[in-house]
């Protein structure tokens, strides 16, 4: 099997669905001697901010000198993104190889008598799997969607549960309410477990609790309120914290966003427990480092200066409110283009009803993704925003029409869907225009 097959045969197994629930992978890895079972892992649960949480984590452990798995999703650019050591891709032979092993087992599972695994179970299995036989210290684990039946969840104590901001999403499969949301994501937390939470809204924040009492864990709230912002421009932030007992003065990070300094500070917590329970040697000085490292492409990531070209992945309500507050922040008056694009299960019209008004022209156009909502669609749903809008079903025509309506003194913001922001990103780094 080589790379093309292998991606052939993972993205072939998308028509098994989205099943939640433990059984496959439980079986699936059991078939695999359980390497998830020798790992050591940090698990990260929630709506929002998942991804550069487990980034900042990432890389202050590197910076500890530790080997690092971090399992993530979705892609940008290459699916081999999604399992990196060291912030390095798994490489394309190496995803091969691993691949056609699991493959094994999903054939032994069918002939047996089991149900399919959906390709997120089978993506996690690769993870594991390679993660074991790569002999890693830790890893930081994403959770996919949800928490309690994830695929993720198999594992069966990690060092530390960590759960980021909850919001509305993925509705059909979580639940209509935040109270039901939360109680979805807080099934990754397991018994006698250390929980570090970003503080929640009043309902998400009493159901974590609840179940962080019933198991007996103990619980750090990241203290979010108490930090000072000191520098901040569209090429990352200088803030002070306070974190147990250490004050962190002149913290950097390249990500942008108020809410990306509060990523941080959880993720502060998170390695501060690992150093004062667990014995990880990481000083402070690797803290300051492994911050000052860190990079999350997609999210408020500044491609080009002149104009300034921001690409977002704020598919959801809270997304389009920490991007509007970066507009505010950062961007003054200055006139801004957004090409947006949205999965038709996201709350598409109140996202729309945050980003619209903010911005001079809109561009509408199609995720390469099966749920994507058509360029045409969302269109309809802009301009009962009383917004004039552009269409256009390719994603680069988008791109070049955005360039087209832009000063060098204004700004290109391309906005929604992560399946959308990928190929943005590739386009531009490309620069054929």
């Amino acid at each position: 099997m080589n790379y093309n097959e292998a991606l052939e045969y993972i993205h072939g197994t998308y028509k098994f669905g989205r099943v939640l629930g433990l059984d496959n992978i439980t079986k699936l890895l059991s078939l695999l001697d359980n390497p998830q079972d020798d790992l050591k892992i940090i698990h990260v649960a929630g709506t929002n901010g998942k991804g550069s949480t487990c980034s900042f984590i990432n890389s202050m452990l590197i910076s500890g000198g530790y080997k690092v798995g971090i399992y993530t999703s979705p892609y940008l650019e290459s699916f081999t993104e999604r399992i990196r050591i060291n912030s390095e891709n798994i490489e394309e032979s190496e995803l091969a190889r691993v691949t056609e092993i699991v493959k094994s087992k999903v054939d032994n599972m069918v002939e047996s008598g089991f149900n399919h695994p959906t390709e997120f179970e089978i993506v996690t299995a690769i993870a594991f799997y390679y993660y074991k036989e790569q002999n890693v210290d830790v890893v930081v684990l994403e959770v996919g969607m949800g928490g309690r039946f994830d695929a993720t969840n198999v594992i069966k104590k990690p060092l530390i549960n960590v759960i980021t901001p909850i919001s509305i999403d993925h509705t059909d499969y979580l639940g209509d309410t935040l109270a039901k949301i939360a109680y979805e994501k807080g099934g990754i937390i397991k018994d006698d477990c250390e929980v570090v939470m970003y503080p929640q809204d009043k309902e998400s924040e009493a159901v974590i609790k609840e179940i962080v009492k019933e198991k007996n864990c103990t619980l750090t709230m990241a203290n979010i309120e108490n930090k000072e912002i000191t520098q901040m421009d569209v090429l990352g932030q200088v803030f002070n914290c306070k974190v147990k007992d250490t004050v962190y003065n002149n913290l950097e990070i390249q990500l942008i966003g108020k809410h990306q300094v509060n990523n941080a500070i959880v993720a502060i917590n998170v390695v501060r427990i690992l150093r004062d329970k667990y014995g990880f040697e990481i000083s402070d000085k690797d803290i300051y480092e492994g911050l000052k490292n860190t990079k999350w492409p997609g999210r408020i990531e500044v491609l080009t200066k002149e104009p300034l070209f921001i690409i977002d992945g704020a598919h959801n309500v809270d997304g389009a409110k920490s991007l509007c507050n970066t507009i505010d922040n950062y961007m003054g008056d200055k006139d801004i283009t957004l090409v947006l694009g949205m999965l038709k299960d996201k709350d598409v019209r109140t996202v729309c009803e945050i980003l619209i008004p903010r911005c001079k022209n809109v561009i509408t156009t199609n995720p390469n993704n099966p749920r994507a909502m058509k360029a045409d669609e969302l269109k309809e749903i802009v301009n009962d925003l009383n917004k004039e809008c552009a269409s256009c079903d390719d994603i680069e025509k988008a791109v070049k029409l955005a360039i087209k309506k832009t000063d060098k003194n204004s700004v290109i913001i391309c906005a929604g869907s992560l399946y959308m922001i990928g190929d943005i990103r590739s386009i531009v780094k490309k620069g054929d225009f």
